[in-house]
């Protein structure tokens, strides 16, 4: 159970009538298990219950606008690497750069995150995010720009994320409260996927008409939306959240602390290796585009625009979901992997382009669930390390896992590195949903009879409880003297 001063606003522990994933989320030691999902009974709130809130609608606001100009530089900056060189593996290194700092400096970042005020690192990180997308700008428009240029200011932009994620993440409680806080994480990422589906079209027409240059000048620009925001927000309607001293061991302390809960250990493993091997969309979107279907920008700004479409249904669902259970994690995991095998082996374009959208929203469940249950499970004064440590194995995967990615695809072709990246999410969803279901102490049964449910998860039987059941059964059974 969470301990500290932050300890009463953790949630309340599920009812026994809970599955795999509330059962499965209980700490080892204390009668009474700390759960990640909340009450089972909590009443449903409105979608958008949050932006009653006047700092969290101006925190909304201005990350919608620089979230477009983000994914109108993601199109352009991949679309750019692919003209340069042409390569598959040449996208996948721009995105392990981008991401690599997370890898490597992602938890110093939450370090950070839990000492400072977070209105004041993100005006910071807000402003530097803003200076990559001008450099960028002008190295393209003045015509000078070089592949290794793109690698160099993704690396930068990278270093920055490391500290910028975990204040974004955790600044949310700050002004909302711990009641809406799984509405507000739902709704950034609807934000997020709403800004998924202008970028990507707004890219496509910039870059036809007149290249890429003018994406990366109009990201910088955006910034300005989310650092108005910041600086009117009211400081006196923030909830205060005790800032962490400076000390030795913080870092080791937040493994531990995450290293003895399973609710948020196994959740965090689980988006590792979905963060890895399954969300590499920009190589295998570029790869069909470019290698399979022979289109060009617009197409490829079509496909994120569908997978926008789903996963911005998938965060308004979740906004009006009154729990995040693990079990929900676990199968739209198992759903998720499956649904990309299903695309690699696709045998049209139009199939291939239908299965982006239900993709796209199931990815979202995935994300969004393990972000709220694991936010709403972590005692405040962790909480910028233990986001900073899910985001470095969400995002600070994609190092390790895209350039393995871009040379399957590039030696093997694009549904081969699409079908590898699902096959190792579908079945790694599989085993964590079993370690979880044994944590919890519950089984899997199978029942094929007609009318009974399948496959369930069930409570495990004891062996205390199996040997009074059967004293009891040889008792009953011994004649009477």
């Amino acid at each position: 159970m969470s301990t500290g001063s932050g300890a009463h606003s953790a949630p309340a522990p599920n009812t026994p009538h809970d599955t795999v994933s509330d059962d499965a989320t209980a700490t080892p030691q204390g009668p009474a298990p700390d759960v990640a999902t909340g009450p089972a009974a909590t009443p449903r709130k409105g979608t958008f219950s949050s932006l009653r809130i006047r700092n969290y609608r101006l925190f909304a606001t201005g990350q919608m606008v620089s979230n477009t100009g983000t994914w109108m530089q993601r199109i352009a900056q991949d679309w750019l690497v692919l003209s340069l060189t042409g390569s598959s593996g040449a996208v996948g290194i721009t995105t392990a750069l981008q991401f690599l700092p997370m890898l490597l400096f992602g938890l110093y970042g939450g370090v950070i995150a839990d000492r400072f005020a977070k209105r004041k690192l993100l005006l910071f990180t807000q402003s530097a995010m803003g200076l990559t997308g001008l450099a960028l700008a002008v190295l393209t428009l003045s015509g000078q720009v070089q592949v290794w240029h793109v690698y160099l200011v993704a690396f930068v932009l990278g270093l920055v994320t490391v500290l910028d994620n975990p204040s974004r993440q955790a600044f949310v409680s700050e002004m909302v409260g711990q009641d809406e806080l799984r509405n507000a994480v739902s709704l950034n990422s609807a934000n997020f996927q709403s800004a998924r589906l202008i970028g990507p079209a707004v890219a496509g027409v910039l870059i036809t008409a007149f290249g890429s240059g003018w994406a990366f000048l109009l990201n910088g620009l955006s910034f300005i939306a989310p650092l108005t925001g910041l600086l009117m927000m009211r400081t006196s309607e923030l909830h205060k959240v005790d800032r962490v001293p400076r000390s030795k061991g913080q870092l080791r302390e937040g493994l531990r602390y995450v290293s003895g809960r399973p609710d948020l250990l196994w959740p965090i493993v689980l988006v590792g290796f979905i963060g890895t091997f399954g969300f590499n969309f920009p190589i295998w979107l570029t790869a069909f585009d470019y290698h399979v279907y022979h289109q060009g920008a617009g197409t490829y700004s079509l496909f994120n625009g569908l997978m926008a479409a789903g996963s911005l249904i998938g965060a308004l669902l979740a906004a009006r979901r009154a729990g995040s259970r693990l079990r929900l994690l676990v199968g739209a995991a198992v759903l998720f992997g499956a649904l990309e095998i299903a695309a690699a082996l696709a045998p049209s374009f139009w199939v291939f382009a239908a299965l982006l959208a239900p993709i796209g929203m199931v990815g979202l469940t995935v994300n969004v669930t393990a972000n709220s249950s694991i936010q709403m499970a972590t005692d405040p004064l962790m909480r910028g390390r233990v986001m900073s440590l899910f985001m470095m194995v969400f995002v600070g995967g994609t190092p390790l896992g895209a350039p393995v990615v871009g040379w399957v695809t590039d030696a093997f072709g694009a549904r081969i590195g699409f079908l590898a990246g699902g096959l190792v999410s579908m079945v790694s969803a599989v085993v964590i949903g079993l370690i979880l279901a044994r944590v919890g102490g519950l089984r899997l049964k199978i029942d094929l009879r007609r009318g009974h449910r399948h496959v369930a998860f069930v409570p495990r039987v004891s062996a205390a409880a199996a040997a009074a059941a059967s004293a009891s059964t040889e008792r009953s059974m011994a004649p009477a003297a």
